[in-house]
């Protein structure tokens, strides 16, 4: 019913609408998942995934349509410049969906208290933040504890650090461009769940205080928007390819244009990943 009232056509018409939408869709996913599964037993434990699981479905209808498009727009096409030029509106329509999935996480996630909603998303929050740690101590010490202290994320070394967050970037990259050549708009789970992810990292940093989302927003957008737009950008590079291979095969001369475009897409994704994990150990903590 949800994609019949919101048209995914809007994101044509201005790809700052998907900020609403996204704060709709996540809105909807974290209440539901309170209402009707914090109180089982065995459902409870699983939350952070089912938060994420509503959220992705709700998200299809736009994913789907948005990928179909720049697949179109992606035949005629060469070049990095004219790539940009071509996939821009994407691109930005993606990460005002992300923005908002981000706030609308972080906010109803603080206000509701539970903290079973995001319990797997504080655990790799710990696995990232903290390497080599005792998990279940990290998780004991970031859990909803609104009068509680929030220290630094551990004692590991920039250059662990470094490795550790770039290694688990690549890693959620290879998902991203796997699940959306399987499926192209697969990996709006595997971005739903980074935009839950860095939801509860902002709540850790802001000690659960409202008041402080943006300065949470702050703290994790100097390197997460890079961060998220290689993802998206290799989202789009596997949904274009998929598509192109069904609709043009492999023998087909717009299809090797498409591979070589997608081929570039990767290329940048990586070293916007590389940039971003360097802005976050090397930078961002010059001020936070």
């Amino acid at each position: 019913m949800l994609e019949m009232i919101i048209n995914p056509k809007e994101a044509e018409r201005g790809p700052w609408k998907m900020f609403f939408i996204g704060l709709v869709y996540a809105s909807l996913s974290l209440i539901l998942v309170h209402w009707f599964f914090s109180a089982d037993v065995v459902l409870s434990e699983f939350s952070g995934m089912i938060v994420v699981t509503f959220c992705v479905m709700f998200s299809l209808p736009f994913m789907y349509y948005l990928i179909n498009q720049e697949e179109k727009q992606d035949e005629q096409v060469e070049g990095l410049l004219g790539i940009w030029k071509v996939h821009n509106d994407a691109i930005f329509a993606f990460m005002w969906l992300f923005l908002g999935f981000i706030v609308a996480f972080a906010f109803w996630y603080m206000v509701l208290g539970n903290a079973s909603l995001f319990n797997a998303q504080i655990e790799t929050y710990c696995v990232i933040n903290n390497p080599g740690g005792d998990l279940e101590a990290c998780m004991a010490k970031y859990a909803i504890q609104k009068n509680g202290g929030i220290s630094a994320t551990g004692a590991a070394t920039r250059g662990v650090r470094f490795l550790s967050i770039l290694e688990n970037n690549i890693y959620v990259m290879i998902f991203t461009l796997i699940f959306s050549l399987i499926f192209g708009a697969g990996a709006i789970f595997v971005l739903a769940w980074n935009a839950s992810v860095i939801a509860g990292a902002i709540g850790i940093f802001t000690k659960y205080q409202v008041k402080h989302i943006p300065l949470g927003l702050l703290r994790y957008m100097i390197h997460g928007f890079p961060e998220i737009a290689a993802y998206f950008i290799t989202a789009l590079a596997g949904g274009i390819f998929g598509v192109g291979a069904i609709r043009h095969g492999v023998k087909d001369k717009e299809f090797l244009r498409i591979v070589e475009n997608s081929v570039i897409l990767l290329f940048v994704s990586i070293v916007i990943l590389i940039i971003a994990a360097l802005i976050e150990v090397y930078f961002t903590t010059l001020f936070f």
